[in-house]
């Protein structure tokens, strides 16, 4: 292999977004911003920036902090910028698919940056291509675009309703014109979104952990179906839209946020211990200690332990320079992709009974490698805790699960088989209710298409086909 990261089992969202304005270094600002909101997308990364008379556009493929250095950000002058951390769910991994997405139209520049995916898009772009309209990428996110066109001459605030009421599906979408940020979201809100304040401007980012890193106070959320405008004269905000059933994205809570971040009202960190304290009243086999897999389920296994009243170890230790390739090895070291990463403490662990608390379980190739290593360094029991229930649908929403093939618990019905495959003397998914009563919050107000099949709204037959390009 000549990238250690094979497709792991492990979910993986859309991007991050970032927006910042009214600030003299706005491109520093929002550098930072993506720098906090990594974790979302690390294939590539991208600022626009305006002066009050052009827009200005750096982007790169890698991290933030290897697309981005002194020279770049100088090329990026004014007072308000966008930025924009990608994972491909739709769309190439290349250059040409970076964002902020930079058009400009009628003598004006438009920057747009994206996290979500459109389950329209494919049906929305035969349709413009038809009439017309030439595309320069194979993103959702272009579409967008080009929605808007035919309404510019009516004002921005119509041509942005205009093209949101078209598009269906999940999108928390910020924008930029010479003097303008824009930011909205789908009116069922499934990714998140904020509103912050810095110095008297205003900052939008998927995370509130953004906020915290660049000093900025976070106010409240963008509402779903809200249309937020930030110009010279503040803030005004839009809600054009019909009110429909909210459907905030579970697994932005179980895996996706950062702990430290405030998300759909909750601090991820307490919600994820909550899940594990769920799981130790469903769930309590007869084990000497508790571990997690880091860094996925330590906040899971950390409530499980407190609740059961159980040791906390840190029984795998995780090598944090792994980059993201690496020098091929050989055959005899086939087994280096799990040992680069993870790596038992033996002496802990030899001749133990031992509970792994994990946040999910989705194509359980990389859980049953690393459990072959705990078998290895001689544990003598391995039973497993997850703090979700069995992941059995493909999501449209902007997780790269897009079809059932790729689901372990959709091949495998039983918990009992999943284990057996795994390698595990026992598992338990948290159930449903365990895992809605945990976040206090009623199941109207989530999306938990994933674990139910029941989509808040109807995709495509062919999931696996539904966008413009699955990675």
């Amino acid at each position: 292999m000549s990238k250690m990261h094979e497709r792991e089992e492990r979910p993986r969202d859309s991007c991050g977004v970032f927006a910042i304005s009214g600030h003299p270094e706005a491109a520093r600002v929002a550098f930072f911003g993506l720098f906090a909101l990594q974790h979302r997308g690390q294939e590539s990364a991208g600022i626009a920036t305006s002066d009050g008379f052009q827009v200005w556009t750096e982007r790169g493929m890698g991290l933030a902090s290897e697309v981005f250095g002194e020279e770049k950000l100088a090329r990026l002058p004014g007072r308000l910028a966008i930025g924009h951390v990608r994972y491909s769910t739709t769309g190439s991994s290349v250059i040409a698919n970076a964002q902020p997405f930079v058009v400009h139209h009628a003598e004006e520049y438009y920057a747009l940056a994206h996290n979500g995916n459109l389950i329209n898009a494919r049906a929305l772009r035969e349709r413009l291509e038809t009439r017309g309209s030439i595309f320069q990428s194979t993103m959702d996110t272009e579409v967008v675009v080009h929605l808007m066109a035919p309404y510019f001459k009516h004002g921005l605030e119509k041509a942005l309703t205009r093209a949101f009421s078209e598009i269906e599906g999940a999108y928390s979408i910020v924008m930029l014109t010479r003097d303008r940020i824009i930011a909205a979201r789908d009116p069922r809100g499934f990714r998140p979104l904020s509103l912050g304040m810095l110095n008297g401007g205003w900052a939008v980012a998927s995370e509130t952990c953004a906020f915290d890193l660049v000093g900025a106070r976070h106010v409240r959320d963008v509402e779903p179906g809200e249309i937020v405008v930030i110009g010279e004269e503040g803030l005004h905000s839009y809600l054009p839209y019909p009110k429909v059933r909210h459907a905030h994205c579970i697994f932005e809570l179980i895996y996706f946020a950062r702990p430290d971040s405030q998300v759909f009202g909750q601090n991820v960190y307490l919600a994820r211990k909550s899940l594990g304290r769920r799981l130790a009243r469903e769930y309590r086999p007869e084990v000497d200690l508790v571990m997690p897999f880091p860094d996925s389920g330590n906040y899971a296994a950390l409530g499980y332990a407190e609740e059961s009243r159980l040791p906390f170890e840190m029984g795998m230790i995780r090598n944090h320079y792994v980059g993201r390739t690496f020098i091929q090895p050989t055959q005899p070291m086939r087994d280096f992709g799990v040992r680069v990463k993870l790596n038992p403490v033996k002496p802990l662990l030899a001749g133990k009974r031992v509970l792994i608390v994990e946040d999910s379980i989705i194509r359980g190739t990389t859980s049953r490698n690393r459990v072959k290593s705990l078998r290895e360094c001689g544990v003598r029991e391995i039973h497993m805790a997850v703090s979700c229930p069995p992941t059995r649908h493909p999501c449209p929403y902007g997780i790269d699960f897009s079809s059932k093939g790729e689901l372990l618990a959709a091949q495998k019905e039983r918990e009992e088989e999943i284990a057996s495959f795994i390698g595990l003397d026992s598992l338990h998914y948290l159930t449903l209710e365990g895992m809605l009563d945990a976040t206090g919050m009623s199941p109207e107000g989530f999306c938990l298409a994933c674990y139910t099949g029941q989509y808040p709204i109807v995709p495509p037959e062919d999931l696996g086909k539904f966008c413009l390009e699955m990675k």
